[in-house]
C-alpha cells in the first residue's frame, strides 16, 4: 500500500512535541507538506522530513492535494480551516476543543461526510493507559455502578507550554475565544464521557480569570456535572496550578472506589468495599514536561489504513465541547444549564 500524504497546518509546540514525530516514526505516513504563517517553522520540518514548507494552508492544499491533515491552529481556525481540508477531499484530525460553537462543530461533521473523509478529533486523554486500564475495570463490573466523581486538570498555563510563551494566542481571546476551559476542561469532559458510557445532561459552573493579567481567557472553573445516569460530580480545569499539577480523576461507586492518576507509581488503585486495594503500574500519563505518545496519531493513521471510521469522531468531539459551552452558559446566567 502507498504511504498516506500527511500534511500539518500550525507548526507550534503540539505539533512539535506530538503530532510531527509521532507521523514520522509512523511507516504508513509521508510527511509532505508544513504550513506555519511562521515561515522559519514550517521551514525548519520541511528540512527535517522532507516535504515544502507554506505559510498559505489554501495554496498547500491546492498544490500538494494532502491525503490526510492535522489542523493545530488556535481554536477559533479550527472550524474553518477542518471544513477547508475535508472540502479539499483530505482526512482530518483537529486538535481540541473541535469547534468554538455548536453550529461550527455540527459543519465539520457535514463536511466530513459530504466529502467522504474522516473527522477525528484529538482527544488524548481517552488513549492514556491509566484511562484505558480504568475502563477495562469498570467494564467487569466489580465496582458497580459509579455514583459520584471528581476529575481534574490543572498545570501552571500555557506560557510554559506554548511556543510563543507569554505571547500566545492561548491568552488572546479574539483567537482562543476560551481558555483553560477549552484547553484543559474539555478533555476532561471527553474523558468522564467516555469513561461512564454516559452523557452529562446538566452543568452548572463558576468560570473566571484569576491571577493571569492581561488575558479576558478563563484560568479557572469548576462545575458541577448531572450524568445521564443519575451520577453526579466535579470537573475542574486550571491554568494556576503553580506547584502540583493535577490530572487525576477518582470514581465512588456502589462497591468501592477507583483512584486514577493519584499516585506516582500506581497510577490505578481500586479500592473495594471489602477492604481489598489493587494496585496497577500501566504507565504514566503524559505531561507538558515528559511526552510520552499521545497515541492519536497512530490510532488516526490506522483508521485511514483500514478504511475505519475514527472511535474519537466529530460527534464525539461535538458532545464533550457541548459540556464546556453549557458550563460558559451557566456563568453567564447564573444558572443550571441542560447540555444540548
Amino acid at each position: 500500500m502507498s504511504k498516506i500524504r500527511v500534511a500539518v497546518i500550525g507548526c507550534g509546540s503540539i505539533s512539535k512535541h506530538r503530532h510531527i514525530p509521532e507521523y514520522a516514526a509512523n511507516p504508513h505516513v509521508e510527511l509532505v507538506a508544513f504550513c506555519d504563517l511562521v515561515k522559519e517553522r514550517a521551514d525548519h520540518y520541511a528540512e527535517l522530513h522532507g516535504g515544502k514548507a507554506f505559510t498559505d494552508y489554501e495554496e498547500m492544499l491546492r498544490t500538494v492535494k494532502p491525503d490526510a491533515v492535522s489542523v493545530n491552529l488556535p481554536n477559533v481556525l479550527h472550524a474553518p480551516v477542518s471544513i477547508d481540508v475535508a472540502n479539499a477531499g483530505a482526512h482530518v484530525l483537529v486538535e481540541k476543543p473541535m469547534a468554538t460553537t455548536y453550529e461550527e462543530g455540527l459543519a465539520m461533521i457535514e463536511a466530513a461526510k459530504k466529502n467522504g473523509v474522516f473527522l477525528m478529533v484529538g482527544h488524548n486523554q481517552r488513549l492514556m493507559p491509566p484511562h484505558v486500564k480504568a475502563k477495562e475495570i469498570l467494564e467487569t463490573g466489580k465496582l458497580g455502578k459509579v455514583l459520584t466523581f471528581r476529575t481534574s486538570f490543572g498545570h501552571p498555563g500555557p506560557e510554559n507550554w506554548s511556543i510563543d510563551g507569554r505571547g500566545s494566542w492561548f491568552f488572546r481571546k479574539e483567537e482562543a475565544i476560551m481558555g483553560a476551559m477549552g484547553d484543559l476542561g474539555v478533555h476532561k469532559s471527553d474523558l468522564i464521557r467516555w469513561l461512564l458510557e454516559d452523557e452529562v445532561t446538566e452543568v452548572a459552573a463558576f468560570v473566571d480569570t484569576l491571577h493571569k493579567d492581561g488575558t479576558e481567557c478563563d484560568d479557572n472553573s469548576t462545575c458541577l456535572l448531572r450524568m445521564k445516569s443519575g451520577a453526579i460530580g466535579t470537573l475542574v480545569a486550571s491554568w494556576t496550578y503553580y506547584k502540583g499539577q493535577d490530572n487525576s480523576t477518582v470514581l465512588w461507586c456502589e462497591n468501592g472506589a477507583m483512584h486514577i492518576g493519584t499516585h506516582p507509581e500506581d497510577q490505578v488503585i481500586v479500592e473495594l468495599r471489602d477492604g481489598t486495594v489493587e494496585k496497577y503500574r500501566v504507565g504514566a500519563m503524559a505531561t507538558n514536561e515528559k511526552q510520552t505518545t499521545s497515541g492519536v496519531i497512530d490510532a488516526f493513521v490506522q483508521c485511514i489504513v483500514t478504511n475505519t471510521p475514527p472511535t474519537i469522531s466529530g460527534e464525539e468531539g461535538l458532545r464533550s465541547l457541548n459540556v464546556i459551552l453549557a458550563a460558559f452558559e451557566s456563568q453567564a446566567t447564573k444558572q443550571n444549564v441542560l447540555v444540548k
